[in-house]
């Protein structure tokens, strides 16, 4: 099967990943927003609207390039324009030397705009607990830094009409700390205080603030979670940025099987109109993100349909962008991949191309890895629900003894299609692993691997592909293999997808792999990534 043979259902399959049926840019349309509006690991949302734009960061921590910026004329389709940084280097570990950064780096980012410019903040959880500060002119562009300044624990940037700069952070006390105009660092002498101290009701987790300044008033979103009862959505609110600030629940709510909804920001559109943007735990996919009607009453902007829940739908004016997606298949070609694609950790530039065999990526094996987890240059996407699946035909005649290559659903605990080379053959093994990290150097203390399959393999063109089911209840995915691009053949077991609170603290994502557990061995070149959302079973 050539790419020439394919090119019609390439583009059909392309239309169908786009979120919300989006296929082209178009002039304004009212129609039905579904929630989830992004049913794909997005945690941590901030949006801010800047004339008829919305724009939105998120969190995707150890992997690079970080902290993608999204575009969306409507709060529903949303585009990928491009990210902050490439890669990080505060310590060796965002190499995967001397230890991981899973879980941490790049998380919960606020995004402001000011006088022509975008700002935001990140405070990665990681040695050396300063937070990163950067500008842009253009949110697409490169951005700058601004500065290293304190570390702000899911933190707030707020630009005061008087020009003077906070940033509002914290997990349980939500404290309040005054910067300099310029962001360079904090105002010596300025506030520094806790404004807001959750009261007897909230007895568990409270943090993720997301402020704004409406009608002359300081509203707070923070998250709560009470002991023993549904995670929530809470609000501050007062007339001095320090308080005395007073609170109300305005959302809490079931949704699509699953017990909560809850983190997110308040934007609103050209209309008027208010909306919440809030991401929900989803299981093995990760956190979703829903769109919420707003109302204010009374003062307070009260989220979800008139009875105070997420609503399955809303009709709202659509403008559809013919980018809009959340996973995105790729050909490779023109010599330059896909802009959703993240590695795990920084990847080794010199043992990956795009040039080498125009129109395939050539992940070539890097050495001293013994497992998916300690692998550099691993390339990534998100999965998505309700189901979706994914094939990549690979070339691994380049292989050499030692090299372990293939397709992964990767997370702390993963599900393998791991390809070695036994003299002139190859084997194709069906794997679980799980992996332990500990230490404060966050290193892999352990890995137990279980082959579940094994078979034998002639030719050196193979095709891979995992099948992702996130309806409620299942998070499954299972495997096949195939010797021509037509036959397929499942192989190893159904695997129960989950997702990883204590190691990498994300949804489940494919992945494709090529590592060596002596020196640099070999290569593979990948031939296509071709992708499909489907509906799941019920």
């Amino acid at each position: 099967m050539n790419k020439k043979q394919t090119g019609l259902s390439l583009m059909l399959a392309a239309s169908m990943l786009l979120t919300s049926g989006c296929v082209s840019s178009q002039a304004p349309q009212t129609g039905i927003a579904q929630n989830p509006i992004i049913w794909a690991d997005v945690p941590d949302p901030d949006v801010i609207r800047v004339g008829d734009d919305f724009y939105m960061v998120s969190t995707t921590m150890h992997l690079m390039p970080g902290c993608p910026l999204m575009h969306s004329k409507d709060l529903v389709d949303w585009e990928t324009i491009g990210y902050v940084f490439e890669r990080l280097s505060d310590t060796p570990r965002y190499d995967l030397e001397g230890g991981t950064v899973y879980g941490k780096g790049q998380w919960a980012t606020s995004l402001r705009y000011r006088d022509g410019r975008f700002y935001l903040l990140f405070s990665p959880n990681d040695q050396p607990y300063k937070s990163y500060i950067y500008t842009a002119t253009d949110p697409a562009g490169d951005w700058e830094l601004v500065s290293r300044s304190d570390h702000f624990h899911d933190a707030s940037l707020l630009f005061d009409d008087d020009g003077r700069a906070y940033v509002f952070y914290g997990g349980g006390d939500i404290r309040l700390r005054e910067l300099k105009p310029d962001l360079s660092g904090v105002m010596p002498g300025g506030i520094d205080r806790v404004v807001i101290h959750p009261d007897s009701a909230e007895t568990g987790l409270h943090e993720g603030s997301r402020v704004i300044k409406h009608n002359g008033k300081y509203y707070a979103f923070v998250i709560s979670w009470p002991a023993g009862k549904p995670r929530r959505q809470l609000c501050y609110r007062a007339d001095s940025i320090t308080g005395p600030y007073e609170k109300a629940v305005v959302l809490e709510s079931e949704f699509g099987g699953f017990p909560y909804v809850g983190q997110g920001c308040l934007v609103d559109d050209p209309d008027g109109n208010w909306w919440g943007v809030i991401f929900q735990d989803r299981g093995g996919v990760g956190r979703i993100l829903t769109l919420n009607p707003a109302e204010w009453r009374d003062g307070w902007p009260m989220l979800g349909d008139a009875g105070g829940k997420v609503p399955a739908s809303i009709e709202k004016k659509r403008h559809p962008l013919e980018n809009a997606g959340a996973v995105m298949s790729d050909e490779f070609s023109g010599g330059k991949k896909n802009i959703l694609w993240e590695w795990n950790h920084n990847p080794v530039d010199s043992m990956w191309s795009l040039t080498e065999r125009p129109g395939w990526l050539r992940l070539k094996a890097v050495g001293g890895a013994d497992n998916i987890f300690t692998a550099r240059n691993t390339i990534t996407q998100r999965m998505e629900g309700p189901a979706c699946h994914a094939a990549v035909r690979m070339d691994i005649s380049g292989m050499k003894a030692g090299d372990c290559a293939g397709f992964a659903a990767l997370n702390g605990d993963s599900g393998l299609l791991a390809i070695s080379r036994k003299g002139d053959s190859y084997e194709l093994t069906a794997r679980t692993a799980s992996v332990e990290i500990g230490g404060p150097d966050h290193a892999v203390t352990g890995v137990t691997s279980q082959d579940i399959e094994t078979v034998a393999i002639a030719t050196s063109d193979i095709w891979l592909r995992i099948d992702a089911d996130f309806m409620p209840g299942r998070d499954i995915a299972t495997f096949s293999y195939s010797t021509d691009g037509t036959e397929w053949h499942p192989i190893g077991e159904p695997f129960r997808m989950v997702f990883d609170y204590r190691r990498f603290f994300m949804g489940t994502r494919f992945a494709i792999f090529n590592y060596s557990s002596g020196r640099n061995g070999g290569y593979v070149d990948i031939d296509y990534f071709r992708y499909n959302k489907t509906e799941g079973k019920s």
